[in-house]
């Protein structure tokens, strides 16, 4: 299941909904963006690394230390995920399926697209 830019829009309205920045720390901060014109992240995202739930050889870690992670997040049924552009995202919506929620979705275009609205409030912030 995928997210749009309107639907990103709208639940930051209604609070309808969990956004999930699985970029490197720096990036969800604002603090560095290798490839975007602007930096920072989506207002309301928490910051989720991908990198938390993969070894060293990037194999998705056990289900248990997934869930560790999680655990400490109150999710709703049917959390949003982004990165950068769609890609890495995808480490978390699997980490989210591995651990029993499969209604989670994927917002495609990310902070690629996000960032390219004029329209678009950015955040940038010193907590992750």
């Amino acid at each position: 299941m995928t997210a749009t830019y309107p639907d990103i829009k709208q639940s930051g309205r209604d609070n309808a909904s969990v956004l999930i920045d699985a970029r490197e720390i720096p990036r969800y901060r604002g603090e560095e963006e290798p490839i975007d014109p602007v930096a920072g992240h989506i207002p309301g995202a928490i910051n989720v690394p991908w990198q938390q739930f993969v070894d060293v050889e990037n194999r998705m870690l056990p289900i248990e230390q997934q869930r560790l992670v999680w655990q400490k997040l109150v999710l709703p049924p049917s959390p949003v995920v982004y990165c950068g552009s769609g890609v890495t995202a995808c480490v978390d919506l699997l980490s989210l399926a591995m651990i029993g929620v499969e209604s989670a979705k994927l917002y495609p275009g990310s902070w690629s697209d996000w960032c390219s609205y004029p329209e678009s409030i950015i955040e940038t912030s010193s907590h992750s």
